[in-house]
């Protein structure tokens, strides 16, 4: 199971990217523009290479599926497991990879730094129709009207509660935020600064004169309420988590009552006692997605592997096995188990996740369309961060 911490290494160049426009209330691309790197698109697939080298995440790339693809292709896949989104930033730049499985909060980084490049969706026809809305044109792998990611799998940072001790279903974070909550001392938080947006979220509810349109565009006066509000829930909470085995274990051990969480997790504790809920306030989200190296050595095998683990059955595969919402929606139709895995990650229902903010860089330039302020970057957060935890 991975964890998604990230580091400030590899940002500053994202601090420098220059907008103008404004994004869409969903987090999308549109009006948005962006000055990064003019890296050339590839327009047409050659012979196959032999091999593709691959990091992703744990469950993401396994036999029950390379094999195959191997098999059909006689392209070998080499796998390399990172456990954070700074790793597989690092490791992209090195120039030993020719894709990654980047979520939100690293994608950005690839694009502004060069290290990926756009893709020919002609040349992906599985990226289709059937891929669900919400993962089609957002800001984190769509920039300028170009798409830098084929996109695998979501889902929502949830609020986890243990039923026998929360017996009411709550519908609102208050309780994992207010210092009078009846459960402080029994909370946990995720551990990393791109947690600071899961603080801005319940702002945007509670404090709307603060003018926090974007939970990821943050301009210092909204930074430092964000930082203060995390501050406070500091003297409540139990831990934080960043290994997914922590969480579980603080949970079903007793340390916990209720918390950020993500349905993967609840399903791993394996005792119906524990639920979820997605507040009211909306939540926090991650999304990853396909990208390709901007000096691949082995594009047409990548191509290829982004064409096939984008078809239903490979897609809802990797789905089910790491445990999140696939990104091709004709999957849930295959059989009921298929179905079963969608509705219990909400697949389909855009409604819900119109309510999820995913994780993007926060740079200096205001992705909130904001011009008259400056707004803070991500090292800025990862050095307030630690003097929340601090």
């Amino acid at each position: 199971m991975r964890s998604r911490i990230i580091a400030g290494a590899a940002v500053a160049a994202a601090a420098t990217l220059v907008l103008a426009g404004c994004s869409s209330s969903d987090g999308g691309s549109d009006g948005l523009s962006i000055e990064v790197p003019d890296v050339p698109m590839i327009q047409e697939k050659g012979d196959y290479e032999g091999e593709v080298n691959i990091v992703a995440w744990s469950g993401f790339v396994e036999p029950a599926w390379s094999d195959e693809f191997t098999e059909q292709t006689g392209c070998v896949v080499n796998r390399k497991v990172a456990g954070t989104s700074d790793e597989m930033v690092q490791l992209m730049q090195s120039g030993d990879y020719d894709l990654v499985s980047a979520s939100g909060d690293a994608s950005l980084r690839l694009i502004v730094g060069g290290d990926v490049q756009p893709l020919n969706l002609d040349l992906i026809p599985n990226f289709g129709d059937d891929i669900v809305a919400g993962m089609k044109g957002q800001i984190y792998d769509t920039l300028n009207g170009k798409s830098y990611g084929v996109p695998i799998g979501r889902g929502a940072n949830i609020l986890q509660y243990n039923s026998d001790v929360v017996t009411e279903e709550p519908d609102s974070w208050s309780v994992a935020w207010e210092a009078d909550s009846p459960y402080a001392g029994k909370i946990i938080g995720y551990d990393a600064p791109i947690y600071i947006a899961d603080a801005a979220i319940y702002l945007m509810a509670t404090q709307p004169d603060l003018g926090i349109k974007n939970p990821y565009a943050l301009d210092q006066t909204q930074l430092d309420a964000a930082i203060a509000l995390l501050q406070e829930q500091n003297k409540i909470v139990s831990e934080y988590w960043a290994d997914p085995a922590a969480q579980i274990t603080s949970f079903v051990g007793g340390t916990t009552d209720l918390g950020t969480s993500w349905e993967v997790l609840r399903k791993l504790a394996e005792d119906d006692k524990f639920k979820s809920v997605l507040p009211k306030e909306g939540s926090t989200g991650w999304s990853d997605a396909w990208m390709l190296a901007t000096e691949s050595a082995n594009p047409n095998c990548a191509y290829e592997w982004m064409n096939y683990t984008s078809s239903p059955e490979v897609n809802g595969a990797i789905a089910m096995n790491f445990g999140m919402a696939p990104a091709n929606a004709a999957f849930c139709e295959l059989n009921d188990e298929a179905k079963a895995h969608c509705d219990y990650y909400n697949a389909t229902d855009e409604e819900y996740f119109k309510k999820v903010w995913f994780w993007t860089t926060p740079i200096e330039q205001c992705i909130d369309g904001r011009t008259d302020v400056t707004c803070t970057n991500f090292q800025q957060w990862t050095d307030a961060w630690a003097k929340v935890k601090g």
